[in-house]
């Protein structure tokens, strides 16, 4: 799937050499360099103390004196290759490791998702695509169930091969790509509501086309709200940026929620926060 939408969207650019302009060469460039960066950095990294971000911003006063704000309420954090898929990809690393701990929530979320499939089905997405996916991505769901709420022996157990599993492309990607069409289908489903979100003349299929489904698309907040109504999973996303003030701004989804996962957004990016 991954493979498909990077040889699809470099296609475009290829249609015949009188649409290859300098912007469109200048944009494949850059992409490429961006790709050999980001792989360089693992899919999911280690745990890692707060204070790591300030040598990121060590000559930065005003995002210095933000990162004082988050470490009053978060001690760790956990960051996430840049390529698009870094919301999706914090977003259930984080849900499934709080699944570990939480027996009740897992017992929920886990019937969500054994029947997410046949909804997407229900949707007009084609089985045959939807099933790998959905296998791989129940696979590592049990596997979490067979320890939530149990021994911390097994959950550390457990919380290692999850580690390992997400820093695998295939099961990797398998998840992220699941959720993108998890997210496709709420969307579609709640197409009245979403609509309200998307600017231009885009309808809500359209836009789920373009910018839901493909992989390396990044997300917004009706990505999120999404995600967050189809699973009802509380997430808390803190906005560090360069607007004014000192405090880290934090918004809830879906709104009034308890929110399980807690990711820090920077311009273009999310990571993990641990409180």
């Amino acid at each position: 799937m991954a493979d498909d939408a990077a040889s699809s969207s470099a296609c475009t650019g290829n249609l015949g050499d009188s649409s290859v302009n300098q912007d469109e060469l200048i944009l494949k460039q850059q992409r490429e360099i961006e790709k050999e960066i980001s792989e360089s950095i693992p899919l999911v990294g280690e745990q890692e103390d707060l204070a790591s971000l300030e040598k990121e911003y060590n000559e930065d006063p005003v995002y210095l004196l933000k990162i004082k704000d988050l470490a009053s309420k978060y001690t760790c954090i956990r960051r996430t290759r840049p390529d698009g898929n870094c919301f999706f990809r914090a977003f259930s690393y984080a849900y499934l490791e709080h699944l570990l701990k939480d027996k009740g929530e897992y017992e929920k979320f886990h019937e969500i998702a054994k029947n997410s499939k046949d909804i997407l089905v229900a949707l007009g997405f084609p089985q045959f695509t939807v099933d790998d996916f959905y296998e791989t991505f129940m696979e590592v769901v049990q596997r979490v169930g067979e320890q939530a709420g149990g021994s911390s022996d097994g959950i550390e157990d457990i919380r290692k091969e999850l580690h390992d599993k997400f820093n695998k492309q295939g099961y990797s990607d398998y998840i992220v790509v699941y959720l993108r069409l998890i997210t496709s289908g709420q969307l579609q489903t709640q197409h009245d509501f979403y609509q309200n979100f998307i600017e231009g003349p885009r309808t809500v299929t359209e836009f789920c086309r373009q910018e839901v489904e493909p992989m390396y698309k990044e997300s917004d907040h009706i990505h999120i709200i999404a995600l967050s109504n189809a699973l009802n999973v509380g997430v808390r996303v803190k906005y560090m940026d360069r607007g004014e003030g000192s405090q880290v701004i934090a918004h809830d989804f879906p709104e009034g929620s308890k929110p399980l996962v807690h990711l820090l957004y920077r311009p273009g990016h999310y990571d993990i926060l641990y409180a």
